[in-house]
């Protein structure tokens, strides 16, 4: 491998069963992550976590906060920004509700896997400085209340909706510190399959992103330029998406003027397309040429 693509050995048997009518496509499921950016002085890092080596998927690939939508988070909340109709038309969704369910996705993950809030008491402030889940002072969420911890986890299991955290702490949902920047569908040979919205989002003043997901064993926050690098080294396992919009990444050396370009980004949906040709499989993601692969045919007397 010359660089750090993280490339499932299982994928060109499964593109043949695919194109042989023995593999069903499975519907994707919807998702959101968040690339979490920082400014330090004349540039900007970007918060990653690796998933934990131990995982059968992407063991060791370096990623963003985010994961799938919760049904519920289509329910009611009190909303600053944008509005779901207008999410809806960007996003490219038919109903402002499951545009709703994007964004919330969105903020709900980000809490989740890195303790960031991008909600407040009103719709101009953020939760921070004087106010829970912490403050600037605090070194961890603990400090400033158990309470807020244990209604994190519950969220994380499940047995809380992201309508009812906000409810109950009274907050407002600031989809103005979103950015939709892309869209990636996992390749229809894989079992398990997102269509998956990339936001960009600055750090809030008063927060700071920590550890919090069960699936990293690290998090850090780099450079896209060295990131990259590293990727290109072969010293960085990233999946397509990852690397892809850390590369879009490098050209801005500021949250906000990546926030600015998140207004004109294209969301065609990147979609990975296999084809035979004679006993080899060529693997592609369009618009995206590094990510090309050439898989040998099976030898002779060997599977289809």
């Amino acid at each position: 491998m010359s660089n750090g693509q993280w490339y499932p050995p299982e994928w060109p048997d499964r593109i043949r069963a695919l194109a042989a009518g023995e593999l069903t496509a499975v519907e994707p499921r919807r998702a959101a992550t968040v690339l979490l950016l920082r400014g330090t002085g004349a540039t900007t890092e970007v918060h990653m976590l690796r998933r934990r080596t131990s995982m059968a998927f992407a063991g060791g690939a370096y990623a963003y906060p985010g994961g799938g939508v919760d049904p519920r988070d289509e329910h009611p909340v009190r909303w600053a920004g944008p509005s779901p109709a207008e999410w809806a038309e960007r996003l490219g969704v038919a109903t402002p509700a499951e545009a709703q369910a994007i964004v919330c996705a969105a903020v709900r993950e980000t809490y989740e896997e890195a303790g960031v809030l991008l909600a407040g008491p009103t719709p101009d402030s953020v939760v921070g400085d004087g106010g829970a889940p912490w403050s600037g002072e605090a070194e961890s969420p603990g400090e400033t209340g158990d309470d807020w911890e244990a209604a994190r986890a519950a969220l994380v299991a499940r047995e809380l909706s992201f309508a009812e955290f906000l409810d109950a702490r009274d907050l407002v949902l600031r989809s103005d510190l979103l950015g939709a920047w892309a869209r990636w569908i996992t390749p229809e040979f894989e079992p398990r399959r997102y269509d998956t919205w990339f936001f960009v989002a600055a750090l809030p003043t008063g927060q700071r992103a920590r550890n919090a997901s069960t699936e990293a064993d690290r998090t850090v926050w780099i450079r896209p330029a060295d990131a990259v690098a590293g990727y290109d080294r072969g010293e960085l396992l990233m999946m397509p998406p990852t690397i892809a919009t850390l590369r879009t990444l490098t050209a801005y050396d500021s949250p906000l003027a990546a926030l600015d370009a998140a207004r004109d980004r294209d969301l065609t949906p990147v979609l990975a397309q296999a084809r035979l040709d004679g006993g080899e499989v060529v693997l592609s993601w369009p618009g995206h040429d590094e990510f090309t692969k050439h898989v040998p045919g099976a030898p002779a007397g060997g599977a289809a």
